[in-house]
């Protein structure tokens, strides 16, 4: 479970919409940096988990839908990226040979499977507001 270049694309779109505005889709690529062939991904993928609205047409664009204080980094991580493990035997999907031979006792397992938990633990108690709070600061006071 990392923070993927895709994961940081999406913080940059939801931090531009914090000013509770309409954005275009080119203005948010530009002020962020964000290449559009991301952006239309990314987008999607935010507006089918209810986070933001779009319109389409001459008066479209993308905004806030829900309070981002309703929202983990967790949340975020596994909106864009839903299938995120430490490793890809933490997938329950995943079929291990070592496991199978070994009547499914793995050590190496188990030690990941803790990790991968506080590491879900920790991302889940980020608040997307709060980690926008430095630049929405910054942008109010003219920085």
């Amino acid at each position: 479970m990392l923070i993927t270049r895709e994961t940081d694309y999406a913080l940059r779109v939801l931090r531009v919409l914090t000013d509770g505005e309409r954005h275009t889709m080119k203005a948010l690529c530009e002020t962020e940096e964000i290449p559009q062939q991301f952006a239309y991904k990314i987008i999607r993928k935010l507006a089918d988990a209810d986070m933001i609205s779009c319109t389409r047409g001459v008066n479209g664009g993308c905004q806030l839908k829900n309070d981002l204080a309703e929202y983990t980094l967790y949340d975020l991580i596994t909106t864009i990226n839903p299938d995120r493990y430490v490793n890809a035997c933490m997938d329950p999907h995943y079929s291990c040979d070592w496991r199978q031979k070994h009547d499914g006792h793995c050590g190496l397992h188990n030690r990941q499977k803790e990790v991968q938990n506080e590491m879900e633990h920790l991302l889940r108690g980020y608040r997307l507001s709060d980690m926008m709070q430095e630049d929405i600061h910054a942008r109010e006071s003219g920085k």
